[in-house]
């Protein structure tokens, strides 16, 4: 019974997002802020899901921009995920999201930039003009470095184009964990707490093409340590709750 009221309640909520965010939009197409703005609404529905989404940002907020580096678990990540997005803030995703009737458009018209992964040349043009516009338009990009789902899987492996991006950029690299989400579960009432926690920025400025390999496997391993941190706090705080 739950999982049907969960349901209807969040596909209501996403309905309402995608047609008045989706006028919102024609009205200022793929401005700066309107990732920002979806992202807000859509982290509405945590507590809807039982879940407690608790941010964590340094105390000293950057102006420059820069690229954000998020672990990705599963589809909860756009209701977690989300609510740590800062405004002048744009996604990066796969070019087949754009057939996905309504959301894809939406999702380009937000102002997101979509990459083919399945083509290499036409993935690096992408993040070359990624890096142009971080300049020009002083745009933030926020990036799932793994690619792919991880399911409860720890992190997985970085795809680099990410790190070439920021060194061509020359904006620093910003670290953004969620705790584990895989015990999320629509038919439970109380689904606990994930903790966001957005890191400390790492400069790239100065660095070369060269060193993408050790960048990524540097902040790979501090990721890794993080994500491993927030996991053990995220069910000691669950494990009080159950008390």
């Amino acid at each position: 019974m739950l999982l049907i009221f969960r349901s209807l309640i969040l596909a209501v909520m996403l309905l309402l997002a995608f047609v008045f965010g989706g006028l919102y939009c024609l009205l200022r197409p793929r401005h700066r802020d309107n990732v920002h703005l979806f992202a807000k609404i859509f982290s509405w529905a945590a507590p809807v899901l039982g879940v407690k989404v608790v941010v964590r940002k340094p105390q000293v907020q950057r102006a420059e921009p820069c690229i954000f580096l998020a672990n990705h678990q599963n589809n909860f990540d756009m209701f977690t995920h989300t609510a740590a997005v800062p405004k002048g803030t744009v996604s990066l995703g796969k070019k087949s999201l754009a057939w996905i009737p309504f959301f894809g458009q939406i999702y380009w018209l937000s102002g997101n930039i979509l990459i083919d992964r399945k083509n290499r040349n036409r993935a690096f043009e992408t993040m070359a003009e990624t890096a142009k516009k971080i300049k020009e338009k002083c745009l933030s990009i926020w990036i799932f470095p793994e690619g792919t789902r991880s399911r409860g899987k720890g992190l997985l492996p970085f795809k680099s184009g990410a790190f070439h991006t920021a060194i061509e950029a020359g904006v620093a690299m910003v670290p953004v964990l969620a705790s584990n989400q895989e015990h999320i579960k629509l038919n439970r009432w109380n689904n606990g707490v994930v903790i966001i926690e957005m890191m400390e920025p790492i400069e790239t400025k100065g660095l070369a093409k060269s060193q993408v390999k050790e960048l990524s496997a540097r902040i790979h391993s501090m990721m890794a340590e993080k994500l491993a941190q927030l996991n053990l706090e995220a069910s000691a705080l669950m494990a009080k709750q159950a008390i």
